[in-house]
């Protein structure tokens, strides 16, 4: 023990250099430490920051007017239908007047299926204000929110087809225009050739589409051999190249822009809770959809243009959004299977090629309206 002691003090150099390399390795461990502590903690900074800055602009375009309970009804298991509607009025300020509905889509997503399901409401569809101040009220479906606001909007197209409606998404087409450029803008195949607002499209030439060029592509409809319905397929195509391209990782470097257009732009009854759980529990289902639409007939009402839905057609809508919604499906007894009947039995014909006056009767078929 001695002899080894002796021999430890006559070699200073050596017990230096173990020093300085314990010492070397204590600093180097400490400094690799506090890089991994700065990079967590700025990682929950950073993730805390995005959460706080999406709640506040989610926040921002909550309607609690037209609130319902989402408890648990957002766990990736239970499917759910959200009325999507455009506009093109403003930036939906809360004083500015509301404007008659472009775009009348129901979204309907299926977990089971990991899909979901557009369905287009034309516009010009005759249907029953319910909710109206007066007892029987009539017009085009997109009126209904302009009248009577979100409620009257979701409760009309409920009654409409037989299904139940609790949640709603009205945007302002310029915030879709300002929502495509912030994810950097979408790639599309024209469903068919047509020049428009300045904007030249070839139908199947896949093309790059920034939020003017989009709109522009969803907005035309006069020089559409399809009328309407083909506006509503390409706002449909528009809408799910969107979605497709938002829930993308390279959106996120755009996040701050794309929430401060849609806080401006959107209103929802959506609270940001559920919109949270939407996005973490059905995510899986952005990737597959399918679409559909109400097939109406031209007629006149008043001598104003309408879309009229035959009773069958109706029907067949009603199964399809009960079926994914996993509802069983039931006979659609309305206003508008009543004014159908009431019309075919005094001589109007789905079947005519040719625009034929349509009457709006009373519920005891004496007379129209």
């Amino acid at each position: 023990m001695k002899k080894n002691r002796k021999e430890y003090r006559n070699h200073p150099t050596e017990t230096r250099v173990q020093n300085h390399r314990y010492k070397k390795r204590h600093i180097w461990a400490w400094v690799t430490g506090t890089v991994a502590l700065v990079a967590v903690v700025a990682t929950a900074a950073y993730f805390a920051s995005v959460y706080f800055k999406a709640k506040n602009a989610v926040d921002k375009t909550y309607d609690p007017h037209t609130a319902v309970k989402t408890t648990g009804e957002f766990n990736g298991k239970k499917r759910f239908a959200v009325l999507l509607m455009g506009t093109d009025t403003g930036a939906l300020n809360r004083t500015e007047k509301r404007g008659r509905t472009d775009t009348m889509i129901l979204a309907v997503v299926n977990p089971a299926k990991k899909h979901y399901t557009l369905f287009s409401i034309p516009r010009d569809t005759m249907a029953q204000m319910v909710g109206s101040e007066e007892t029987f009220r009539t017009e085009k479906i997109n009126a209904a929110y302009e009248i009577g606001g979100a409620r009257m909007a979701m409760d009309s197209v409920s009654e409409l087809i037989n299904v139940p409606i609790k949640y709603y998404a009205v945007v302002n087409m310029g915030g879709i225009m300002k929502m495509i450029r912030y994810v950097g803008g979408i790639n599309i195949r024209p469903t068919l050739s047509f020049e428009y607002g300045g904007y030249v499209f070839e139908k199947g030439k896949l093309t790059h589409m920034g939020g003017a060029g989009a709109l522009a592509y969803s907005r035309m409809r006069y020089d559409d051999p399809k009328g309407d319905y083909g506006r509503q397929e390409r706002q449909r195509q528009v809408i799910v190249t969107l979605i497709k391209k938002a829930v993308s990782i390279s959106s996120l470097a755009n996040l701050d822009s794309i929430l401060t257009s849609v806080s401006s732009n959107v209103r929802t009854n959506l609270p940001f809770s559920a919109l949270q759980q939407i996005a973490m529990n059905y995510r899986n289902c952005a990737n597959s959809s399918s679409s559909d639409y109400l097939h109406g007939y031209n007629a006149e009402i008043k001598d104003a243009a309408y879309q009229i839905q035959p009773t069958s057609e109706l029907q067949r809508i009603s199964d399809l959004v009960r079926s994914e919604l996993g509802l069983e499906k039931e006979v659609v007894q309305n206003n508008e299977t009543f004014q159908n009947e009431q019309n075919e039995a005094n001589g109007f014909s789905f079947k005519s090629g040719k625009t034929q006056h349509y009457h709006i009767y009373d519920y005891t078929g004496e007379g129209d309206n």
